[in-house]
């Protein structure tokens, strides 16, 4: 039976203030509606006549014909800004599946808020906030609550990955598995009720059953294609672009049959997709807890900044984390940020991982391979030939948890996120310092260091939908200090005999790449829920051979962090 349109307007944020009585006689002048999966409810350019508030479904709002800017879940609303405004609706709003609406007309609308005058301040309150970045952020992909597993063939356990999902999801919230035994023949009410009675809801589909397929992929909020890895990609066509998906978050889930993930499979299966796709590797039960929180929007990131020794500080700060039990579902980073956090995403421990790190920055020198400076002070082949050692063939897509590295194009509008190919080119790419490590010249383009253009990337993070955000920032506090007056360089053995008075060449062209605009920084360090920002003015941007001091400041930063949290 469907909701009472008084019971989802008391779930409302505005209309949930009003009294019991008005609430009532307003739901009673709504009107009911369904709108089939595709289909547009206004577009942009059209007159505002009413606003709606979703019963059940979900609703895309769009900036242009493809590019979805907020999914709208139930108990939401859309249209009671083009109200207050100049009548005219500036975003095309569509169903991403079959979904229920109420209607409520334009002269009701506003003799409503006649009657109730602080319903106007509040929506300007509402509307201000959605403004502000973080909001912003968290409501662009709404809260999903219907998930299609859809198998690529019947030799897919997906009756298993449902299960576990479910299981999983009920941390959260209760979960119910609908399968075509359960649902084939039910009506459009029994699926409503079912998705009202369960916190989540899991549509099943084992590839045997057409109709209940179209059926599951019209009710998800969200679509989760499975497959196993080893097998050979086939088209996916009604998955496979996001037009055909409906422009809803499409999850790929690969099934490994050991414990380790295929090396390849991730490229192979994503080339039969195009646009915006996030995959999952299943290698054990463990891992749907991660794709668990990561679907229902519900998971914790990790941003590692840029800095260049002092992002050694990363590495206590990651010891600090995980002694305090704190585990991340998606890794980010930028430049030495970027770098740390590939070792956490290809799951390796922290000792191992920092006994690494030293060894490639401190024994590696891998910036001391000098040449004449055409392109860059060093020539790049031992950086090259350090991280090429360290990940060895590995691809970004194939790391068991997802990670992406920024990087800075000169050759277009700047910044670039790297989510796929050779993990140790991105990591070249995001840190080559302009002016001592020669650019990566990949596809066309010029990349260097990330820090030039994002070095603390939380915007990337939250704008892949996570709920929780840890940022490790350690380039607010680096600066250059002279200790002489001077606009012309003096003799060169006064610069030797007072070298440590004076910025060195590649200490200052490091410091020029991390220069980039105090507002859009002040702005990414706002979207994190958890900012550590250790002092390291002990700690040159490149003084490797003080690794210990960067490895014990992160770790009393976040220590602290931590406690205050308590």
């Amino acid at each position: 039976m469907a909701r009472a349109p008084a019971d989802l307007l008391l779930e409302h944020p505005l209309f949930g203030r009003l009294d019991a009585a008005t609430r009532q006689a307003l739901g009673a002048g709504m009107v009911r509606l369904g709108l089939a999966g595709g289909r547009p409810l206004f577009k942009a350019g059209e007159p505002a006549d009413a606003l709606y508030l979703v019963a059940s479904g979900s609703l895309g709002v769009f900036d242009g014909p493809t590019h979805l800017v907020r999914q709208l879940g139930a108990g939401m609303s859309v249209g009671e800004a083009s109200l207050l405004g100049d009548g005219t609706r500036h975003r095309t709003v569509r169903a991403l599946r079959d979904s229920e609406l109420l209607r409520l007309d334009r002269p009701t609308f506003e003799a409503l808020l006649h009657r109730h005058p602080d319903l106007l301040l509040q929506l300007a309150r509402d509307t201000v906030a959605r403004m502000q970045p973080r909001v912003r952020e968290e409501q662009a992909t709404g809260s999903p609550r219907t998930f299609a597993l859809v198998a690529a063939d019947a030799g897919v356990p997906a009756r298993t990955l449902a299960m576990q999902l479910a299981r999983e999801l009920e941390a959260l919230g209760s979960a119910v598995v609908l399968d075509a035994q359960q649902g084939r023949e039910r009506s459009a009410d029994w699926f409503a009720e079912r998705e009202a009675q369960a916190r989540f809801v899991i549509y099943l589909d084992e590839a045997k059953d057409p109709a209940w397929r179209r059926r599951c992929l019209r009710q998800a909020d969200v679509l989760l294609p499975a497959a196993r890895a080893n097998d050979a990609a086939r088209p996916w066509l009604d998955l496979a672009h996001p037009a055909a998906a409906r422009h809803r978050p499409r999850h790929l889930l690969l099934v490994h049959p050991g414990h380790r993930v295929a090396l390849g499979s991730a490229a192979r299966w994503r080339a039969v997709f195009s646009g915006e796709l996030m995959h999952h590797h299943v290698c054990r039960a463990a891992d749907m807890a991660r794709v668990a929180r990561l679907v229902s929007g519900h998971g914790r990131g990790l941003v590692l900044a840029g800095g260049g020794a002092r992002g050694l500080a990363h590495l206590g700060a990651l010891r600090a984390l995980a002694e305090a039990g704190h585990r991340f579902d998606a890794i980010g980073g930028s430049s030495i940020g970027a770098i740390v956090g590939a070792g956490v995403a290809a799951g390796w421990t922290i000792d191992e991982w920092q006994a690494r790190c030293v060894d490639a920055f401190l024994r590696g020198r891998l910036l001391s391979d000098w040449t004449v400076p055409l392109v860059a002070l060093t020539r790049g082949a031992r950086a090259t030939r350090t991280l090429r050692g360290t990940f060895g063939a590995l691809a970004i897509e194939d790391l068991p948890l997802p990670f992406f590295a920024t990087a800075t194009s000169l050759s277009g509008d700047g910044p670039r996120v790297l989510r796929q190919g050779p993990l140790w080119l991105a990591l070249r790419a995001s840190s080559a310092i302009p002016g001592v490590l020669p650019p990566v010249l990949q596809g066309g383009e010029v990349l260097v260091d990330g820090a030039l253009a994002n070095n603390l990337p939380t915007d990337v993070m939250a704008a892949d939908g996570l709920a929780h955000i840890t940022a490790l920032d350690i380039r607010a506090e680096i600066t250059l200090r002279a200790g002489v007056d001077e606009a012309v360089t003096p003799p060169w053995w006064r610069v030797l005999l007072e070298r440590d008075r004076r910025p060195g060449l590649v200490s200052s062209l490091v410091r020029a790449g991390m220069v980039s605009g105090e507002a859009a920084a002040l702005e990414r360090r706002a979207l994190a829920h958890r900012l550590v920002t250790p002092a390291l003015d002990h700690v040159g941007v490149l003084d490797w051979k003080h690794w210990r001091r960067a490895v014990e400041a992160g770790y009393r930063a976040t220590v602290e962090v931590l406690e205050s949290e308590k």
